[in-house]
């Protein structure tokens, strides 16, 4: 396994790699998501609960000057996107990422940054079901958290455990109604800064550069907005996993690719413009409620509050249903590549139900430890994957400077998205990430993280290392 060039492959696993199972040693998954539920998963995918509701640290960090950190963050994710697109578009599969590392590092690459990944999705369906039980909880105070994170659970395991077209039917009215949200909110925030919206005065860059100017907390400031702009990007990535699902997987992985720039430019470089220009950075308002909520009532319009919970609970319960998946197709994959407990990778009608229940098993087991142990067990789960994006970004960049160059002498025709001035900008976005890991050193609470999360990738890093030895070392004896 270890850097088998990609078009290298034995048939088979090009054969699976069209039909959704990668280069896996099992069944072939479904195909059956459609280019609609693709083309709706990656633009509604961009508008996460990091969006709606983490936004609002990174202005009050910020200030104006938060436009500028989500647009270089944008920028960092939009190299990342390529680079996969490109590497997936040419060798689609469901463990994505780990399938490129595995090929064109090693299959300690492939271990290391896929386990990685599964286990950042898992406890992210912790958080991001807790997320939406607290918004129950505000409408109905006479229930439980634990209630709705339970309700929450069933509903999307058992929709992942039935078929990967209702998976992408869920995501497909998630995202359309979170993309209609956040368009309305662009086209008020749009009439009321050009003064046409009734009630309103074009407020001009009074907000911008008014206030403490547009870096209010100097570069200092902007730097914590960064951080806190770049994880709010963290996700994205599924949208490769499920495209190996669909039935023209590199079709949709171009799509969703090359359609990248714009939703990041429009959606979240967009929206913080819009927020910042309409109101002051400083109102009490943001920090209160949120800078989205802070906007509509300013712009008086009616229950502001409770239109703004029911978008960010969508969000949410899409976060709850796109980790669930992504994270039981990682697992599966690196399952059938021989990299997980072979119990578990049994397929039945497409679907790797086993890797969904031990997915959905693990994240509500997180939420158990966040009511019994929230400081200690949970935290530390918290603080493991806390910059698991940053590690699972530098793996693909890696990846990609290999890949391409065997893509090149092998198999050119495969090359149908393509990284742009590569490799110069594959080595920019890797200095980026290193950038964003200094950064992290500076903070306190960051840094906590950095170590976590470090100490997790060397202990998964040693496990796939000696894996791989022993595997060479069997095919070795096994030759002789």
């Amino acid at each position: 396994m270890n850097r088998t060039p990609s078009s290298a492959a034995p048939a088979r696993e090009q054969t699976d790699a069209v039909q959704g199972g990668g280069p896996d040693n099992g069944p072939a998954l479904s195909n059956g998501l459609k280019q609609r539920h693709l083309s709706m998963i990656a633009l509604g995918g961009v508008i996460g609960a990091g969006l709606f509701v983490g936004s609002r640290e990174g202005i009050a960090a910020a200030g104006p000057s938060i436009v500028l950190a989500y647009a270089v963050s944008g920028a960092l994710i939009m190299l990342i996107m390529r680079m996969l697109g490109e590497m997936s578009a040419a060798n689609p599969a469901s463990g994505s990422f780990s399938v490129h590392a595995e090929r064109s590092i090693g299959s300690w690459a492939g271990f290391t940054v896929g386990w990685m990944f599964t286990a950042l999705l898992c406890v992210a369906v912790a958080a991001e079901a807790l997320g939406a039980a607290d918004v129950m909880h505000q409408w109905f105070p006479g229930t439980e958290p634990w209630m709705w994170v339970l309700l929450f659970m069933v509903i999307f395991t058992a929709t992942n455990l039935a078929a990967v077209k209702n998976f992408g039917e869920f995501e497909f009215w998630f995202a359309a109604l979170k993309v209609a949200a956040i368009s309305l909110f662009l086209i008020l925030g749009l009439l009321a800064i050009f003064g046409v919206l009734p009630g309103t005065q074009a407020p001009g860059t009074t907000h911008l550069t008014g206030d403490g100017g547009f870096l209010p907390k100097g570069v200092d400031g902007l730097m914590i907005g960064l951080l806190a702009s770049v994880f709010a990007y963290g996700g994205l990535e599924t949208v490769t996993i499920a495209a190996a699902e669909s039935k023209d997987p590199v079709r949709g992985v171009a799509g969703a690719v090359r359609t990248a720039m714009w939703r990041i430019a429009l959606f979240y470089v967009g929206s913080m413009a819009v927020i910042v220009t309409v109101i002051p950075w400083s109102a009490p308002s943001i920090a209160k409620s949120g800078p989205y909520v802070a906007v509509l009532d300013y712009l008086k319009i009616p229950a502001a509050g409770q239109i703004m919970n029911v978008v960010i609970l969508v969000a949410l319960l899409s976060a709850v249903n796109a980790n669930i998946y992504g994270a039981s197709r990682m697992a599966y994959s690196l399952i059938s590549r021989g990299q997980g407990p072979a119990f578990l990778g049994k397929v039945s009608n497409g679907v790797p139900r086993r890797t969904v229940l031990m997915c959905s098993a693990f994240g509500f087991l997180a939420v158990l430890f966040s009511f019994w142990w929230p400081t200690t067990v949970f935290q530390w789960l918290l603080n493991m994957v806390g910059a698991a994006v940053l590690v699972v970004w530098g793996f693909i960049a890696a990846a990609q400077l290999r890949m391409r160059r065997q893509l090149e002498r092998e198999a050119p025709e495969k090359l149908v998205v393509k990284m742009w001035a590569f490799p110069f900008l594959t080595w920019v976005a890797l200095a980026g990430i290193v950038a964003v890991l200094l950064l992290m050193l500076r903070d306190e609470n960051q840094r906590i993280q950095l170590l976590f999360t470090g100490g997790f990738g060397v202990v998964l890093t040693v496990i796939g290392l000696i894996r791989q030895r022993a595997l060479d070392k069997g095919a070795e004896q096994a030759a002789k």
